[in-house]
């Protein structure tokens, strides 16, 4: 009987686990109740290989070949965040380049905040560009993505976009930067706005490059057409389901998958690679335990809509504080937030960038574009 008991209390460690990894958590109940009464005897050996072939060094050795071209002189380091946490950070410093000015060390460095389910490999095309004349330029993987730790996020929308942005506080207050120029891409966008609304004197530039969760959700009377039914059903299916989730419930298949449903990737870095380093860096990055995913699931309405929309917020964002806008011309992104931002500001410098030719994955889709508007905002701060 001892034994039951031990095999029966292992499947449910095997079963919460394998949920929680596939972030269903709200199923776990339910599903557990079923398993209970059809399947007590069934007991899964320890040594059952990993579903998806992947591992933090697998991890690490696919950002490190991202990363290989980059010329600047590269630092890496993890950034304790208190709480457990740490941020994988990485820094070019500006200061060691040929045409760096004497000056260089009073120059505000640029923070690059990824978008979701990215880190910090993605800026491979724009690391060296962007510490041109002595600027230092930091990247870091998100709190719960890439190299970061991946905690347990809070359910609440409010409290986890905090935990969010108190990490991103805690990592500048570690690195001593006493203000930044702050960039981020899609999420990253959002939690830099959110940042700089809760710490303002900290940024003397928010850069936002297709940012998510700026508009509020239309009502269905707005909308140009009702969704259909079979979408209604589909999101209704999904909706335990946290938004990678498929990507590893297929296992061993998850990398092909990514390389068959996202060959754009392989192209956008074509000038650094001819293999699939992108692909499997983009895999990797997403079949570890969800954790930044799960927060953006419970800060997402149905549809990509965010629950605490930043439009309706930005109003109490210090006047002085600039603003920048960069969207891609073929993106599919709704860039009327910008045209928003603007509204909301006025006498406030908020700037709209359309780089011609990108996607919304600007800074992939045309580096040389997008790096050198970027150093024109950096120009116009210092």
């Amino acid at each position: 009987m001892a034994d039951i008991t031990t095999k029966q209390t292992g499947f449910r460690v095997l079963l919460q686990r394998i949920l929680t990894f596939f972030g269903v958590h709200s199923l776990y109940s339910g599903v557990l109740g079923i398993v209970d009464s059809t399947l007590r005897s069934l007991w899964i050996p320890n040594w059952l290989p990993a579903w998806c072939p992947t591992s933090e060094s697998q991890l690490r050795a696919a950002e490190d070949r991202m990363l290989r071209c980059i010329e600047g002189r590269l630092s890496k380091q993890f950034v304790d965040v208190g709480n457990g946490n740490q941020l994988w950070t990485l820094a070019v410093d500006g200061s060691v380049a040929a045409d760096a000015p004497a000056a260089c060390h009073h120059k505000t460095p640029v923070v690059l905040l990824h978008g979701f389910g990215g880190g910090v490999g993605l800026w491979a095309l724009n690391l060296d560009a962007l510490s041109r004349r002595g600027r230092s330029v930091y990247a870091l993987d998100l709190l719960g993505f890439g190299q970061s730790s991946r905690p347990c996020f809070p359910a609440d929308a409010e409290a986890a976009e905090a935990l969010f942005v108190d990490a991103i506080e805690r990592w500048r207050a570690q690195l001593g930067l006493e203000a930044m120029i702050l960039l981020g891409h899609n999420l990253g966008g959002y939690l830099a706005a959110s940042y700089a609304l809760r710490h303002p004197r900290r940024v003397k530039h928010i850069v936002l490059v297709e940012p998510w969760g700026f508009p509020e959700r239309p009502a269905m009377s707005d909308q140009d057409r009702p969704v259909p039914v079979w979408i209604k059903a589909l999101g209704a299916m999904l909706s335990p389901l946290n938004p990678l989730a498929g990507l590893r419930m297929v296992g061993p298949l998850g990398l092909t998958l990514v390389q068959t449903l996202r060959p754009d990737f392989k192209k956008k870095f074509a000038s650094m690679f001819v293999d699939n380093t992108v692909s499997e860096y983009i895999y990797h990055l997403n079949v570890q335990a969800p954790s930044g995913e799960t927060a953006f699931k419970n800060m997402t309405l149905p549809y990509g809509w965010a629950k605490r929309p930043l439009l309706r917020r930005l109003g109490s964002l210090p006047p002085d504080a600039p603003i920048t806008l960069v969207y891609g011309s073929r993106s599919s992104i709704d860039g009327h937030s910008g045209c928003g931002v603007q509204e909301m500001r006025r006498g406030s410098h908020v700037e709209i960038i359309t780089i011609r030719g990108a996607g919304h994955y600007v800074y992939a889709d045309q580096p040389d574009d997008f790096n050198q508007r970027v150093l024109e905002v950096c120009h116009q701060v210092d």
